[in-house]
């Protein structure tokens, strides 16, 4: 899966709170100020749809854009990426740095050993 870039991730955090998908209009409606030109989201959403993050479809001659990658398998394909790159592919580094800079509580640390715990009982 391709990274995206900053704008590109913009749009698909909008695309994917649209359940049905969404046109341009809705798109640039639900972007935060300042609001890029519309000229600037179409030339983003062409570039997604060829990098197969956005399909399309057409209703009514008007471009349907919806998300081809959930935004849960664009997260956990980023986190992993950022494990490897950064932190030798280690999920145990990563939770030690964000202890190391005060990112994560001790019930933070708590929660996620409860959460491992019963994923562990659920096998």
């Amino acid at each position: 899966m391709k990274k995206l870039t900053q704008a590109e991730e913009q749009i698909m955090q909008v695309i994917w709170t649209l359940p049905d998908g969404g046109f341009l209009k809705d798109i640039i409606e639900n972007l935060p100020e300042p609001k890029p030109h519309s000229n600037t989201i179409a030339t983003l959403l062409k570039i997604l749809v060829e990098k197969d993050f956005v399909g399309i479809s057409n209703p009514n001659r008007n471009n349907l854009y919806f998300a081809k990658v959930t935004k849960q398998e664009y997260s956990g394909q980023r986190i992993a990426g950022l494990t490897e790159s950064f932190f030798e592919g280690s999920y145990a580094n990563v939770v030690s740095f964000l202890v190391d800079k005060k990112q994560m509580s001790i019930e933070d640390l708590e929660l996620l050993l409860s959460q491992l715990k019963s994923k562990g009982d659920d096998e």
